[in-house]
């Protein structure tokens, strides 16, 4: 709701400060006096775009400050959460402009973007009137309305649901497509390089494993003669031999020595067990060194060919047999690719089919809805002498998307058997600001968070027609706040509260000025609206006569 309006030196204003209450909230005024300067400056501070110069004339920089109360669920906490701005009971707008046309905004003492006043301004105004391209007059938010309308959120959160899994399926189906014939465009090389390494087959540590083997076979003729001469050496005709000899000589003296032989006989023991296991190593590495020059030229031959196909494919030798799998699941991704495929599309079908279902289910609420608002439209009409004009909501089929295939767009038609158009083309002034009304009397909700603006939306209608729709007005702000620009005598008496905006002249400057109207100053207010500059008795009766209707 909002609760304050502060101006200094937009325009024609130098100072002023309002106070806003709950309720109906009129400005009248003559023409000129500087009611419109009014929205301009609440625009201004709400982000919107208006008028490039808007600095009164001499002054170096205009300046607006309005403020609202935020209940604990209003929509504008979110947006400052959003946008980590501070969130208290009370927002204070604050936007300067300078004389070089340079703008600043606060929200809360924080600096913020024009965009985040905008935004903040979708939540707490709502501005309705005959220019007004923002609200009932966009055709863009007429669909939003038939579904609030209609109370049709729970169907409109099926319809995003199953369209989020259509989009799924879509995106699911779209990747698989693109890795497939990312896959077919490699798969004569994929062909090709598993049947070369199939042919190959290496095997983990091979490389390693042949290069070991190819460097012993290499240097066994240069250590095989020195091998078998120490092998030689270590048998029975060497060492071995020799040992056996002495252990012989020594048992024989053994039993006449008295024991000084036991030591010796112990080690030689000892000794001949291990000049046994040296013999036998060496015997081994002998054998080992005995090769068929045929199985070197082999082991070189397979060695080079794991190495060569290690380069081909820029991998270490170690990491062919991983590349073999990775290659062959790629080549299996295409041979199951279309199945996979088929599957994939089967999914987006059954998809659409429930996004399709969901989406029909809302368009018939949604036509169900527009006939309840037309006659509820038409029924609002008469009582503004406008029983003879049609209005209905028109479909056509939308684009697909979250929020169903419904173009929706409210169309009126002035007389029986006239062909409808939009609200704004086909209405005149007067007849338009009633459709407006009537329209927005039958939207309205809970609107007790948000302060609804009309900008002379009687233009052009009098006597119990003007009656009809103050009373209109009277009924919306019922719930809230509404503030009425009105030059219609009819609206004014029906306000609760009541401010007069006057022009005078200072020094040669014109400067504009915003009165409250006490009782009295209503009746002679009301009675100037009724007559003219010069008040009567008879149209201050007049007045007071529409004040206690």
């Amino acid at each position: 709701m909002l609760r304050g309006l502060d101006i200094r030196d937009m325009l024609i204003i130098d100072r002023l400060e309002l106070t806003f209450q709950p309720g109906l909230n009129v400005l009248t005024g003559e023409t000129g006096a500087g009611k419109s300067i009014l929205l301009d400056s609440l625009g201004f501070v709400l982000g919107w775009r208006g008028r490039a110069e808007l600095v009164r004339s001499g002054a170096e920089q205009g300046e607006v400050q309005a403020w609202f109360d935020l209940p604990d669920d209003h929509l504008a906490r979110t947006v400052l959460e959003e946008h980590g701005l501070p969130v208290e009971d009370e927002l204070i707008l604050r936007r300067i402009n300078t004389r070089e046309g340079r703008k600043t905004a606060w929200v809360n003492d924080r600096r913020c973007s024009g965009e985040v006043l905008r935004k903040l301004s979708e939540t707490l105004i709502e501005l309705h009137g005959q220019h007004d391209d923002r609200g009932l007059l966009n055709p863009s938010g007429h669909r939003n309305l038939l579904d609030s309308f209609g109370q049709l959120d729970d169907l409109r959160a099926e319809t995003r649901k199953y369209w989020r899994d259509l989009a799924q399926a879509r995106r699911q189906l779209q990747t698989a497509e693109a890795a497939l014939e990312e896959i077919r465009v490699e798969e004569d090389f994929l062909r090709h390089a598993v049947a070369e390494l199939d042919a190959l087959d290496p095997q983990i540590g091979e490389d390693e494993k042949l290069d070991t083997e190819r460097r012993l076979m290499q240097g066994a003729e240069r250590i095989r003669d020195d091998v078998a001469k120490a092998q030689s050496a270590l048998g029975s005709d060497g060492a071995e031999g020799a040992a056996t000899d002495a252990m012989r000589w020594l048992e024989g003296a053994a039993e006449s020595a008295e024991g000084m032989l036991d030591e010796a006989l112990s080690a030689l023991s000892r000794a001949m067990v291990e000049l046994d296991e040296a013999a036998g190593s060496v015997s081994r590495c002998l054998e080992q060194l005995h090769f068929d020059p045929a199985e070197l030229e082999h082991t070189e031959e397979r060695l080079f060919a794991i190495r060569a196909m290690a380069r081909k494919h820029e991998v270490q030798a170690e990491e062919l047999p991983g590349l073999t799998v990775e290659l062959r699941q790629r080549l299996n991704q295409l041979e199951q690719g279309d199945a996979d495929l088929k599957a994939l599309v089967a999914a987006v079908e059954a998809a659409q089919r429930s996004y399709y279902q969901a989406a029909e289910t809302l368009t018939q609420a949604r036509k169900s809805a527009a006939k309840a608002l037309d006659k509820a439209v038409t029924d609002e009409l008469a009582p503004l002498k406008m029983e003879r004009a049609v209005f209905e909501t028109a479909f056509e089929v939308a684009e697909d998307g979250p929020e169903g295939r419904d173009a929706v767009t409210f169309r009126v038609a002035t007389n029986p058997g006239a062909p409808s158009g939009p609200l704004a083309k086909i209405a005149s002034g007067g007849e338009l600001s009633r459709f407006l009304l009537a329209l927005k009397v039958c939207l309205a909700g809970d609107e007790g968070a948000i302060t609804m603006i009309f900008d002379e939306i009687d233009r052009g209608v009098g006597g119990a027609t003007a009656d009809a729709v103050g009373r209109r007005l009277a009924q919306l702000a019922g719930q809230g706040q509404v503030l009425v620009v009105t030059h219609s005598p009819q609206v004014a008496a029906l306000a609760a509260h009541h401010w007069r905006v006057e022009k005078r002249v200072e020094n040669e400057m014109t400067l504009s000025t915003v009165k409250p109207l006490d009782s009295n100053d209503r009746i002679d207010e009301i009675a100037r609206m009724l007559s003219g500059d010069r008040i009567t008795d008879a149209a201050r009766a007049a007045a007071t006569a529409l004040m206690s209707a």
